[in-house]
């Protein structure tokens, strides 16, 4: 089952030449789900060949103009092209305001219904069947958040050799088995799942920071994270302006992804005043090595555990 992340937007305040404004898309399955939403996204997503007609989710961090002033053009562009599939929007307080705003201001109407809903405690902000998607308080200049997407675990391998050694016809009672369930056979031999699977395999996470100090929370929420995506606005000499500005450097991100115990790191939301990451990726790769930094339109595949 493919789990795509795509880097829409990597640049911090302001565009440059090379990079967008912070978005950071992951194609799961038919779903598409999109954290933060800066200016110039749908074209963005049309230069990966997303497409706008899909299920999908979009989850803001803050509401700083770079993260969620691409909402205006990515909702116009979505009813333009017809989009009939509910668009769901999740976020800080003041995001419902901003939303609402658009639709009083901006000449479009909508043609596919909107679900926005504002953010009030760190824990999980929605869950579906095989994932949820969680936050936790971010340290920023405003009310943030960081976001973890957590696939849940799947059923461990099925050996049918094992189910018809136990006299388990096949059909309805295996798929019982291997939906979790225990059966009873005619005997009144109760079956359990663990008899005929393997231990559930575990799920893939991914986190995203938006902007952040590095800090404990954050630290938890990106524990074991197969990917983590973390702000790093500044190199390590501009430690002191980073945690004035609310931002985090190489080392800090290092840090962070090596506490958490977390597998790869991709450095994002990259200050103008550095024409190429060298710097940047020389810093961070002291502390942990499996580290890269984020380039537009760039996909990342996560296979499933083992």
């Amino acid at each position: 089952m493919s789990l795509e992340v795509i880097i829409l937007g990597s640049a911090g305040s302001i565009p440059t030449k090379t990079r967008s404004l912070p978005a950071i898309m992951v194609r799961r399955k038919g779903e598409l789900i999109l954290f933060d939403c800066g200016e110039g996204v749908q074209r963005q997503m049309m230069r990966t060949a997303i497409g706008f007609d899909k299920r999908m989710k979009v989850l803001i961090t803050h509401m700083h103009g770079d993260h969620v002033l691409g909402l205006p053009g990515i909702l116009q562009t979505m009813s333009l092209l017809g989009r009939k599939k509910t668009l769901e929007i999740y976020g800080p307080e003041g995001l419902g305001d901003f939303v609402e705003a658009i639709d009083k201001t901006v000449q479009f109407a909508l043609s596919f219904p909107l679900e926005v809903s504002e953010i009030k405690n760190e824990g999980v902000v929605c869950e579906e069947r095989e994932y949820k998607i969680c936050c936790a308080e971010a340290s920023h200049s405003t009310i943030a958040f960081a976001y973890s997407l957590e696939e849940k675990p799947r059923p461990g391998k099925f050996h049918p050799e094992r189910a018809k050694s136990l006299g388990i016809p096949k059909g309805e009672l295996w798929s019982k088995l291997q939906n979790g369930s225990a059966i009873t056979l005619g005997d009144n031999q109760l079956i359990r799942p663990d008899q005929v699977m393997d231990h559930p395999r575990a799920g893939r996470k991914i986190v995203y920071t938006g902007d952040s100090i590095s800090s404990q929370p954050l630290i938890e929420l990106a524990r074991y994270a197969d990917l983590l995506i973390h702000d790093c606005t500044f190199d390590d000499k501009l430690t002191e302006r980073a945690l004035e500005d609310g931002h985090s450097t190489p080392s800090q991100a290092a840090r962070t992804a090596m506490e958490a115990k977390a597998k790869r790191l991709i450095l994002t939301h990259i200050s103008a005043r550095y024409k190429t990451p060298s710097l940047l990726l020389k810093q961070a790769t002291k502390l942990f090595p499996n580290t890269i930094v984020a380039k537009d339109l760039t996909k990342i595949n996560l296979p499933l555990p083992k």
